[in-house]
């Protein structure tokens, strides 16, 4: 029941109203008793001194006590919410109208009355009441006989225990009765506008939270049919900012899931393609030994050192396809970080090439360097770079039949160092291109037997120098693969 935002935000609402009403009930009632008392203080300020005008209560500059008595019967009749007391000087009650069994006080407190007296703007003023020995009510007072030589104060309590009664009975009836339902009635009008209000502002977000279960019922594999952009074009508050980041984040999501997938896949295939590539030397490897230990007496010295030849070359091959798995391994893990310095590139490459010219020599190749020499400075690491150039030269060795021709190609493009390596073999399918640089990629072309990991360790490399490669099918036959560098500019700051 109270799972639900909507209904949340309602039961908070009711409860919010219903403490905000009974508060405003309360102040409402105590500010309306408050205003009462001084407009009821206000019309009746003078009320002591016109008794003690209009009833002739001073006689020849004294006090008739007998009209006083009177005026203490004739008020108890006319108006019973009054009750009328005589003090002395100090505030000790001589005379009342009162019932004499009702008064609890003997005296009042004189402070109030000289506030009234002295500031008859100021309401309400409350003042002692007989009755009682902590209650105060309204009055009204001036001094007896004469306000030149008083010799006591007639205090009128204009709220007296009749009014009280009357009031509390109204209080108990009709006037709470009022109250009780204009409470509810406001209640229920706000309630049912703010449940309406209330609607309105969470509809986008129940709207949103069906997009979210239902991305989730996809099993987040693929990209939602209906995205929060299709319902709200334009961002205008914080829900539509929710609701287009969550459009992102499912994209993100489908995107990384089938990402997931896809090298899921690729580790399978890398599993079993690693497995076939270390046993294939493997196997050759042992039978070659086998055959050996075997017919040792039988073969030849020259058969024996053909078949120890074949099994170290191929140990060699397996040792090679291992310490490159290792390679790439730590270049995607970032275990293997370079270390980038200033060079001369066309020195490197230079280096390069003299070191593959004799290998080129023996497989009736010709290997040749052109280009600028005036490269600019690179910026990058030089064991790693050399790596990339021999993997992308031997490559081309293995492939290119003899009698054919490899040039490598200094050259800059928009000031950034370039090398391009050409051969003259058959080139690479173009099916095959965009999958040339995947580990153990196998393509139709391939002649050496097994796949390998040099092109994918290359593109790592480049990558993590902030460079690039790129490889592209010749018109005139052959492949060129191509890679570029950073520019060194002082203070370069390392990768």
């Amino acid at each position: 029941m109270l799972k639900t935002l909507y209904t949340r935000l309602a039961l908070g609402l009711f409860l919010l109203l219903l403490a905000v009403g009974l508060l405003y009930t309360f102040i409402s009632l105590y500010s309306l008793r408050e205003y009462s008392a001084s407009v009821n203080q206000e019309l009746h300020r003078d009320l002591a001194k016109n008794l003690v005008s209009d009833r002739n209560l001073v006689s020849e500059g004294q006090l008739d006590r007998s009209a006083l008595e009177e005026l203490f019967a004739l008020y108890m009749t006319i108006n019973p919410s009054i009750e009328i007391y005589l003090l002395d000087r100090d505030g000790s009650i001589l005379s009342y109208s009162a019932d004499p069994a009702k008064i609890k006080r003997k005296q009042v407190s004189l402070e109030p009355l000289r506030q009234l007296m002295e500031d008859k703007s100021r309401y309400p003023v409350l003042g002692d009441d007989p009755r009682s020995h902590d209650r105060q009510k309204i009055f009204s007072v001036t001094p007896v006989p004469s306000v030149e030589n008083p010799d006591g104060y007639l205090y009128v309590v204009l709220r007296g225990e009749e009014y009280d009664a009357a009031e509390t009975m109204a209080r108990g009836g009709q006037v709470l009765e009022l109250s009780v339902w204009a409470l509810l009635i406001s209640l229920a009008v706000v309630m049912v506008a703010g449940l309406a209000i209330f609607r309105l502002l969470t509809r986008r977000l129940t709207a949103l939270t069906r997009l979210v279960e239902a991305f989730e019922n996809s099993n987040m594999s693929h990209k939602p049919l209906i995205t929060w952009r299709d319902k709200r074009p334009v961002v205008c508050d914080e829900i539509d900012y929710l609701g287009v980041t969550f459009d992102d984040m499912a994209c993100r999501i489908a995107s990384q899931i089938e990402q997931l997938t896809e090298k899921d896949a690729q580790r399978r295939q890398l599993v079993a393609q690693v497995s076939h590539d270390l046993r294939t030397p493997l196997a050759s490897m042992q039978g070659y030994i086998e055959s050996l230990k075997l017919r040792r007496d039988r073969l030849s010295q020259e058969e024996q050192d053909r078949f120890l030849d074949i099994a170290l070359k191929e140990g060699q091959r397996l040792s090679r396809l291992v310490d490159e798995l290792f390679e790439l391994a730590a270049l995607e893990a970032r275990e293997k970080q370079p270390v980038p310095e200033p060079f001369p590139l066309a020195e490197l490459v230079h280096d390069v090439v003299q070191k593959h010219g004799q290998i080129a020599q023996d497989n009736q190749l010709e290997l040749t360097l052109s280009g600028d020499p005036e490269l600019p400075t690179a910026y990058a690491d030089l064991a790693m770079t050399e790596r990339v150039l021999d993997n992308l030269i031997g490559n081309a060795i293995a492939y290119s039949p003899a009698g054919g021709h490899i040039e490598v190609i200094l050259g800059q493009e928009s000031g950034v160092p370039e090398v391009c390596v050409r051969d003259t073999g058959p080139g690479i399918p173009e099916k095959d291109l965009p999958h040339i640089f995947d580990p153990f990629y196998r393509g139709d072309s391939s002649g050496t037997g097994h796949a390998g990991l040099g092109l994918a360790i290359a593109r790592r490399i480049m990558a993590l120098q902030g460079g690039d490669i790129r490889v592209e099918n010749r018109a005139t036959g052959g492949a060129s693969f191509c890679i570029r560098l950073p520019v060194y500019t002082p203070n370069e700051p390392s990768l």
